[in-house]
């Protein structure tokens, strides 16, 4: 598919350290389950990037898949966003990819329409580090029913608030944390931040 370059966004204005210290955010907020973590703040003054995405995929999301992927990392974009499809293509020539199973990352734009989470790549007990890391875009990382997240990372228990995530989502997670060391690595996404969503997180749902 050709790419419309009138269109076209930005990359990072220091690709090494800027991929570096959003590399280093998302690691943070994995070993951190629950806590909101900023990539704005990994990219200071990056003004280009944000102008030119607008609305239309968040911050979080488009550097956090520009610092991780490359030529060898599929990507699963939901419903064919081009601005986001074009500018990974662009700029760290990763390959897209319709066949979820594929898939080394995947883009979510709603989740209310989002597949079902077993539909991407699990991993399995030899190779867990083969499943899917999803990205998955939400209305706000505060607004949401509080929910209580347990595991590794977290000292007891944490209240956390996500707007926007079904039932349906949390219990087929539910049902992936029960087959660790396979599962999925989920980040949810808002403006320009993120919550790290490990497979090692227990969230209690009704």
């Amino acid at each position: 598919m050709q790419m419309d370059m009138s269109t076209l966004v930005p990359g990072f204005n220091d690709t090494v350290h800027d991929s570096q210290r959003v590399f280093r955010a998302l690691l943070d907020a994995l070993s951190r389950p629950g806590t909101i973590v900023s990539i704005d703040a990994a990219l200071p003054g990056n003004h280009a990037m944000r102008d030119a995405l607008g609305t239309r995929v968040p911050l979080a999301a488009f550097a956090s898949l520009l610092a991780l992927t490359d030529y060898s990392t599929p990507v699963y974009v939901e419903r064919e966003e081009r601005t986001l499809g074009d500018a990974l293509r662009f700029h760290s020539s990763a390959p897209l990819t319709r066949d979820r199973r594929t898939a080394a990352f995947a883009y979510i734009d709603d989740i209310n329409d989002m597949p079902p989470l077993d539909a991407f790549a699990q991993g399995d007990p030899e190779t867990p580090e083969d499943a899917a890391t999803l990205f998955i875009r939400v209305p706000s990382l505060t607004e949401g029913e509080p929910l209580a997240w347990r595991g590794p990372g977290i000292v007891e228990q944490r209240s956390v608030a996500i707007a926007g995530v079904t039932q349906r989502f949390w219990h087929e997670r539910a049902v992936l944390t029960a087959q660790f060391p396979c599962g999925i690595d989920c980040y949810l996404v808002a403006g320009g931040a993120l919550v790290g969503l490990p497979r090692t997180t227990h969230v209690e749902v009704d």
